[in-house]
């Protein structure tokens, strides 16, 4: 391999994009050929990835994979930066693929470092750059939850996406038999209380025993400083902010809300109905629920801002 200049690096890097090292290491692939490292670069989906990369990714899709018989699931989200590429059948298909072969990792840096499923030459960082090239827009694994039944237990975990692909659901439900966690009652019963987790958007919390103390504390603090109870006595007071408290954490707990097929009946409540008709004793366990950008400060942009942007980066 030719040795290349630093300068010859840098006429490279701006032309192309790409990182120092991968210009570097196109160069000397290239014996130091400018033009053939550069084409070099878009073979192997360097050159737009790297340009495109750190442009805000708040589009995307939320999928879900849920394997071994309800026993293993999965949750992901991959962001990009307009809905324009969100809806391309490349994007979803890479999703979806995604969430099939994250139920073996337990986070994204992990996942990136894995071969592909689909080509085991390239690793799923690479083909994400491939893809990304092929685009023209950045593109990330943003987060993943994985929830696998312990061995030995008994129980099902199941999964429900609303909104094509914007607000995703990951539940763990236990059970302590077998026929209990193969029964149809008990897999719509998973299912159901993952529609309605995707339905609460400001319930955290299984129950309120999972609360952490100084978020009751805090709330407390909030309800102790308010001006209506400022002149009552102390006793009253405590009362009266003790009930506010007990009404806001219930407000954050899955198992307090009214259930959304049957708002006569708390989530609870239908948790026991199942139980009594299973002769099983039956546990939310857990639940995970992504929105798709939450939380990243979006850049708005028109469709037609969309298809120029598209089209310019071709």
């Amino acid at each position: 391999m030719a040795e290349v200049s630093a300068k010859l690096v840098q006429e490279l890097r701006q032309k192309t994009g790409a990182g120092m090292m991968d210009c570097k290491k196109a160069l000397k692939e290239n014996d130091g050929d400018l033009e053939k490292a550069s084409e070099w670069l878009r073979q192997k989906g360097i050159s737009k990835a790297d340009k495109a990369a750190g442009k805000v990714t708040a589009e995307g899709l939320v999928d879900t994979s849920v394997k071994q018989d309800g026993r293993v699931g999965v949750l992901v989200e991959v962001n990009c930066q307009t809905d324009f590429v969100a809806r391309n059948e490349a994007f979803k298909a890479l999703v979806q693929n995604l969430a099939k072969q994250a139920v073996s990792v337990d986070s994204p840096e992990e996942l990136l470092n894995q071969p592909y499923i689909e080509n085991e030459e390239l690793t799923v960082d690479q083909t994400i750059k491939q893809l990304v090239a092929q685009l023209g827009e950045n593109m990330q694994v943003r987060r993943l939850a994985n929830f696998t039944l312990p061995e030995g237990t008994q129980g099902a975990v199941d999964s429900y996406i609303h909104t094509g692909g914007r607000v995703g659901v990951l539940v763990e439900l236990d059970c302590q038999n077998t026929a209990t966690a193969s029964s149809e009652e008990f897999k719509t019963l998973a299912r159901n209380i993952a529609m309605q987790v995707a339905a609460c958007p400001n319930v955290e919390y299984v129950n309120v025993e999972q609360i952490p103390a100084e978020i009751a504390a805090k709330e407390k603090e909030i309800e102790m400083g308010r001006d209506d109870i400022a002149n009552k006595p102390d006793n009253i007071k405590e009362k009266i902010v003790q009930g506010r408290i007990d009404k806001r954490l219930k407000e954050m707990t899955l198992i307090d809300q009214p259930y959304i097929r049957d708002q006569s009946i708390t989530v609870e409540e239908l948790v026991k109905q199942a139980s009594s008709k299973l002769g099983d004793t039956i546990e939310v366990k857990r639940f995970v629920r992504f929105i798709l950008g939450e939380g990243i400060e979006k850049q708005e942009m028109s469709f037609a801002d969309e298809v120029a942007a598209q089209i310019g980066a071709k």
